[in-house]
């Protein structure tokens, strides 16, 4: 397996990574929102996602 980083062979004690600096990279990125899923903006469209809205209306309480 190769560090996801540098791809270099990984070190069993930090695996998936090579080394601490590979490791603390990541972590970096994660804590930057490198890694963040880009999602859709809900306040830019009007229709209400899968029916939530219409559901909700309709159920009493």
């Amino acid at each position: 397996m190769a560090c996801p980083i540098c791809k270099k062979p990984t070190n069993t004690e930090l695996r998936p990574f090579c080394s601490k600096r590979c490791a603390d990279v990541d972590l970096g990125k994660w804590l930057k929102g490198d890694y963040a899923i880009p999602a859709p903006d809900l306040e830019a469209t009007d229709e209400p996602e899968s029916g939530m809205r219409d559901a909700r209306a309709a159920k009493p309480h």
